[in-house]
């Protein structure tokens, strides 16, 4: 038997973008004659993920959940952003009618296809750890018999805390890192999986970053897969002892929104 230590196979890494129908993309992204009811089918096969942001401002139906799974490759995830009656209130803790709402609606319709659940909060709601312990957990750890993965957006300076991470960790939730945006950073690994939404796409930029932004990200993406801190990011608490491979969900959201696509399918290729 040998003595050499094994080493751990990486996670993997999935990149996507924020939905799939915005007018802009039609042209650029999407072939000019193609049929919006193709959209979908046309996007999975060139990114491997989607964040839904539908799921956050109303309920869907097992019907739509079942078509989208339908429409997508047997290895492509979508991520679903949590509804905001859940997470816009003032007392998060009482949450749970709105989360249980959420997982009866027919999200478990997507099978495998089902990733993780963003849990998005208001720039304006501040850091109290009783209430996000609270509220974490209520958050469900399995739905139809499959294991759930949650993270949460906070994007009020006040969760740049220790104790927040800390909180994360404890329910085995991961805290969506924030790149190129005004929000906090917090990119402490906290969960066995990372999520990323990255916002800082330009008009002037062929890829929506350019070349040495788009090889940042790839890295950081590699290093998360590996277990490792990602180069150049602020963590606000003492990392988690040893190295895991972790799964990496990496979204391109906001900014230039036109040129989202092009810079996930950029960050794909470097990926190989």
């Amino acid at each position: 038997m040998s003595g050499r230590a094994k080493t751990a196979r990486p996670g993997t890494i999935r990149i996507g973008i924020g939905g799939w129908v915005f007018e802009p993309w039609r042209g650029t992204f999407y072939p000019e004659k193609l049929p919006q009811k193709q959209e979908l089918a046309y996007a999975a096969a060139r990114l491997t993920s989607i964040e839904i942001n539908g799921t956050f401002y109303r309920s869907q139906t097992p019907d739509s959940f079942a078509k989208w799974r339908d429409e997508t490759p047997d290895d492509f995830v979508f991520a679903l952003k949590g509804p905001r009656f859940a997470t816009n209130r003032r007392i998060l803790a009482e949450a749970g009618g709105s989360v249980e709402k959420f997982f009866g609606s027919g999200v478990s319709a997507l099978g495998e296809k089902l990733g993780p659940v963003n849990w998005q909060l208001a720039p304006t709601k501040k850091f109290d750890p009783d209430d996000i312990d609270a509220f974490l957990a209520l958050l469900p750890k399995r739905l139809d018999g499959r294991p759930l993965r949650h993270a949460i957006e906070a994007r009020h300076e006040s969760f740049a805390v220790p104790e927040f991470v800390a909180l994360a960790r404890k329910h085995g939730v991961a805290i969506v890192v924030a790149g190129d945006s005004e929000y906090p950073q917090i990119a402490d690994p906290t969960a066995d999986f990372v999520y990323a939404r990255i916002m800082g796409t330009q008009e002037t930029e062929a890829a929506g970053y350019s070349a040495a932004a788009l090889d940042a990200w790839a890295a950081r993406a590699k290093a998360w897969a590996a277990g490792a801190a990602a180069p150049g990011l602020s963590m606000v608490a003492l990392p988690p002892a040893g190295a895991r491979p972790r799964d990496v969900f990496l979204y391109v959201i906001s900014g230039a929104k036109a040129k989202n696509p092009a810079a996930a399918t950029a960050l794909i290729e470097r990926l190989g």
